[in-house]
């Protein structure tokens, strides 16, 4: 009989409020993924284990806030799980930054399987800071990491997720320094949240979540999506998932006014444009980083051709960003 891998809890990074406690992650067991893996058979070798993986359905998971709260929930088919409870004041848990720290772990399994002895899975939550002027919505591919969306056939794409391991992935130059200046707002002093909220799938969250670490990014909740359902027609109305996190975001924290961050390649720039509008006087302003691409190019300078409800900037580079947010005073 073929010995099972250790279980595990990866809880996603989560945003929620004083009286909200938000969480998500999943539960699976333990392929012991090397996110600095060289070597592209060992690389293949990864990306097939991040997408195949064995989940723990149906299991019942305990959080622990502090030292005595404790709360329940329990994974699905696929091995995620969502809690979303009001609850008492969580401030006295935030550290100065608003990030209260969690402690995962599995209360029953299943009657295959035996909790392991070292039961404790790490996670924490956001709740914005007091001293938070405004928040930063940010798209991660082609925003913040080279992706290659807009190549012929999605090519790059699949070059750099499977046969490029996250602790080699370069961001777009300049893009930390920018997200850490935001983060800091006008006086330097500031805690502005950061939010970055992707199209990507859960499959990648530790993947993604490496390379924001690695590359010294602040630290921020991270919101990706289920794997859509093949063939399925889209309905009247279809909204993507993308726009309706970000909605989420805006009516979780309706006095907190936002940056928004895309690129011109995909959706972000018709997204962006529509929350604005939906969202009057919610937006400072919309980022679009520049892509190789001429006819998308063409489209989203027609797009927001003559808009003047919210300062828009197609950024060339980011020193171009981080002046125009200067100019904003947006930071300082």
């Amino acid at each position: 009989m073929l010995k099972k891998d250790p279980l595990q809890i990866i809880a996603f990074q989560t945003y929620g409020t004083t009286k909200r406690l938000y969480l998500r992650g999943r539960a699976l067991e333990d392929e012991s993924i090397n996110l600095e893996q060289r070597g592209a058979f060992k690389l293949l070798f990864n990306a097939w284990k991040r997408f195949e993986t064995d989940e723990i359905k149906h299991a019942k998971i305990r959080v622990k806030v502090g030292d005595d709260k404790f709360f329940y929930t329990k994974t699905n088919h696929r091995g995620y799980f969502l809690l979303d409870e009001t609850v008492e004041d969580l401030r006295p848990y935030a550290n100065t930054e608003g990030w209260v720290q969690l402690e995962f772990a599995y209360e029953i399994v299943n009657k295959h399987r035996v909790i392991q002895l070292n039961n404790k899975f790490p996670g924490e939550m956001l709740i914005p800071s007091v001293n938070a002027s405004f928040g930063v919505i940010s798209d991660i591919d082609d925003t913040i990491l080279h992706t290659g969306l807009v190549s012929i056939l999605k090519w790059r794409v699949v070059f750099n997720t499977f046969l490029t391991s996250a602790g080699k992935r370069m961001p777009l130059d300049g893009a930390p320094e920018f997200y850490h200046l935001l983060h800091r707002g006008k006086s330097g002093k500031e805690a502005n949240p950061i939010f970055y909220v992707s199209h990507s799938p859960w499959n990648l969250y530790r993947y993604l979540n490496y390379f924001l670490y690695k590359n010294k990014f602040p630290k921020g909740p991270i919101v990706l999506r289920n794997f859509p359902k093949p063939f399925i027609k889209k309905k009247d109305g279809y909204m993507p998932q993308k726009q309706k996190e970000i909605i989420n975001l805006l009516e979780t924290y309706p006095d907190l006014k936002f940056v928004l961050i895309g690129d011109s390649g995909e959706q972000d720039p018709y997204i962006y444009k529509q929350l604005a509008n939906d969202y009057p006087n919610r937006i400072l302003a919309i980022y679009l980083m520049n892509v190789d691409h001429k006819r998308k190019m063409s489209r989203v300078k027609l797009l927001y051709d003559n808009y003047v409800e919210v300062p828009v900037l197609l950024a060339a580079s980011t020193d171009e960003a981080i002046q125009h947010a200067r100019n904003n005073f947006l930071i300082k």
